[in-house]
């Protein structure tokens, strides 16, 4: 299972990680079938999703051929659960297989849990929510810091806090996320923004309309900028509040009061054509000769 051509790209601490796992001479074990009934998923395994046709292409395969390299199982509480293998071991159960052929290593609780993930984490059509859930369990469970997996990994802090950063978004776009129809580019603009709502809001239309990260990026910085003006809106003291509300109903149009910090104000009356403006001018008893 953790062969040179696995462990490649996964950092200067990969030796170190698998030592326990591989402390064990294969030639020197011994293979048993056991009963599918006794066997349980690894409780850190970070997969979510398996890809159903290539399961039943594999369950075909066991079917006709059976499992040709053994799962490879610690013993629990209830039975055994799975440290590699837990492919092998759905497909042997939709291939309605009773046993399986495994080898039971002695495995601690952190031993089992890093190698669920690093063996994740060495998967090509691993989606980055995935990655990020494997960075997080390395953080929670092994109470080590963001540097620390960074250096055990080989990859750079900066690289594992962008990938934590998309366990911040809303579920919905989390969704869109994991099912690839948002792309990791498109979720890392989106966390640019603060509100919920804007991120899901914009997320669906980035899926609807097709947009590249770019677009989304400019969407992303006009959303922000109008949130800004809301804000400003919203602080308004009730006096001016008020006053804009009167004036509207006078003058028939948008109207603003603006104070700055130095006590001085402006005061802003829209108008759609000449003919408005001399209807507001009419209003205010100004006449033109």
């Amino acid at each position: 299972m953790a062969s040179s051509k696995n462990k490649k790209g996964l950092g200067r601490g990969i030796d170190a990680i698998f030592s326990e796992f591989e402390a064990i001479d294969e030639n020197s074990e011994t293979v048993v079938d056991l009963s599918i009934d006794d066997i349980r998923p690894n409780p850190y395994q970070p997969r979510k999703t398996f890809d159903q046709n290539a399961l039943n292409e594999l369950a075909h395969s066991i079917e006709q051929n059976g499992v040709f390299q053994p799962i490879i199982v610690r013993e629990s509480v209830n039975g055994f659960e799975i440290i590699a293998g837990e492919r092998r071991f759905r497909a042997s159960k939709i291939a309605k297989k009773t046993t399986i052929p495994a080898i039971v290593r002695p495995l601690s609780e952190s031993g089992m849990m890093e190698i669920a993930v690093l063996e994740n984490l060495q998967r090509e059509d691993l989606t980055p929510l995935e990655e990020a859930d494997a960075y997080q369990t390395l953080i929670t469970k092994l109470n080590l810091t963001q540097e620390q997996v960074s250096q055990r990994l080989g990859k750079s802090r900066p690289y594992i806090a962008n990938y934590l950063r998309l366990l911040n978004l809303p579920e919905a776009t989390k969704k869109l996320v994991q099912s690839g129809k948002l792309s990791m580019g498109q979720a890392r603009t989106l966390l640019s923004l603060k509100d919920q709502d804007q991120i899901d809001r914009l997320a669906k239309r980035a899926v609807e309309e097709d947009l590249t990260v770019r677009q989304l990026e400019q969407l992303a910085t006009e959303s922000k900028h109008n949130s800004k003006k809301k804000k400003k809106a919203v602080q308004k003291s009730p006096f001016i509040r008020a006053t804009e509300e009167k004036l509207v109903e006078r003058f028939d149009t948008p109207v603003a009061v603006k104070e700055t910090r130095s006590g001085h104000g402006k005061l802003e009356i829209d108008f759609s054509n000449t003919d408005d403006l001399n209807r507001i001018l009419d209003i205010l008893g100004i006449h033109l000769d």
